[in-house]
């Protein structure tokens, strides 16, 4: 496999593209361009959806990975809403936004395909992001569906983007998660993130064969990263599923030696930089599609201490994990940074996980665990007197 890359410098590809087909300039893809890069739109009813996505194995691209057939079946009936997950509400991640920005309609065509062939007559895309909101509202313009459309702003806060926070922000309700773990399905709600239903209409038009001729067996397709930290070319790529790590770092510029390579974003995990490490979603490692690097000029536990003490402040303030167990957490980390000992924080991280009324908890404790295992040297070097080295904000959080 080979890096190609695409004139804007902020996208590119391993492989031939799919989701990024068509774009040589910083534009989106009208109606017109994005028919004569991916053609018409095939018709398909529910039973041949269903079989489509179940021979592709499509996992969702969101966060969970969680298979989409298993979501459509869930469905008793017609959905009163399809709702396409945009607000992209993790910090390091841009490939929704660039895909709803450049390349809108190959997400409103999953979403209308989607809905039409489960009986629905309502698609809704929500999204925080003021620019991809006016491309959507455009593209919208210039189609003609048999669905009703609309682009709904929400909230851009970390649990925002939850599926149920979305789900509630949509129809006028806080961007909150609802403290019962109710699934949006028995609601009569389909929700998918944005490059689930963009891979949906490239697998309508290609076919399941056509589909799995890239990726693994287990999980074929591509998937869209967002590569970031110590890079010298940071941006979006379309990378086939299973590609090993070494090879997306080679074509990103990582430096020779990376101390520590953040997979899935600030719910992900962070790893040592195995370059046959391979990415996907069917192991539940590739999470929000996030590869961040980390060199060895960065202090990586003071980047650490910044992103637990930010993922504390995320929470939505309605349960004990969150509103005191993250940032229990974060002062662990807090006091590791100074050289303090902290042998409570795996027993934080244990008394958190799997007790929120969402899956943040969970995933902030992943985080700082699988940093811990990672930075055991780290560690040792703060309790001794510090690393010496400046924390250069390689992982950024916003303000």
């Amino acid at each position: 496999m080979t890096a190609t890359l695409v004139p804007t410098g902020d996208t590119w590809t391993i492989g031939a593209p799919r989701l990024l087909a068509g774009l040589t300039q910083d534009r989106s893809l009208d109606l017109s361009a994005h028919l004569a890069t991916h053609g018409p739109l095939p018709a398909i009813d529910r039973a041949r959806l269903i079989g489509l996505i179940d021979a592709i194995a499509l996992a969702g691209r969101g966060g969970a990975g969680f298979p989409f057939g298993a979501k459509l079946r869930a469905l008793a009936g017609p959905p009163r809403e399809v709702i396409v997950n945009g607000s992209e509400s993790e910090p390091a991640s841009r490939k929704d936004r660039t895909l709803l920005r450049r390349t809108p309609h190959l997400a409103l065509d999953g979403a209308v395909a989607v809905a039409t062939a489960l009986g629905g007559r309502h698609v809704t895309i929500a999204v925080h992001d003021p620019t991809a909101a006016e491309t959507l509202r455009r593209a919208i313009a210039e189609r003609r569906d048999p669905v009703r459309i609309r682009v709904e702003r929400v909230a851009g806060g970390f649990v925002g983007g939850e599926a149920r926070a979305v789900s509630r922000a949509v129809r006028g309700g806080p961007a909150r998660p609802p403290g019962g773990r109710v699934h949006l399905t028995e609601q009569a709600t389909l929700l998918a993130n944005a490059e689930t239903f963009a891979q949906v209409a490239i697998a309508l038009r290609l076919g399941s064969y056509r589909f799995r001729d890239t990726g693994t067996s287990a999980e074929p397709g591509t998937t869209l990263l967002t590569v970031g930290g110590a890079v010298t070319r940071p941006g979006v790529v379309e990378a086939p599923l299973g590609t090993p790590l070494g090879i997306v770092l080679s074509a990103a510029g990582s430096a020779p030696q990376p101390r520590a390579v953040i997979i899935g974003g600030y719910h992900g995990s962070w790893h040592a930089p195995l370059p046959d490490l391979r990415l996907s979603h069917a192991d539940g490692r590739l999470g929000a599609g996030v590869v961040l690097v980390l060199d060895g000029n960065t202090c990586a536990l003071g980047e650490l201490a910044r992103v637990a003490a930010w993922l504390a402040a995320q929470s939505a303030g309605q349960c004990g994990p969150c509103r005191f167990g993250l940032p229990a957490l974060a002062d662990d980390v807090a006091a590791l940074l100074v050289g303090l000992p902290a042998p409570a924080a795996t027993r934080h991280a244990q008394a958190v996980t799997g007790r929120g009324a969402c899956r943040h908890p969970d995933g902030a404790a992943r985080f700082v665990t699988s940093a811990l295992a990672v930075l055991g040297d780290e560690i040792e070097r703060h309790r001794l007197g510090g690393c010496g080295r400046p924390v250069l904000g390689q992982l950024a959080v916003p303000a």
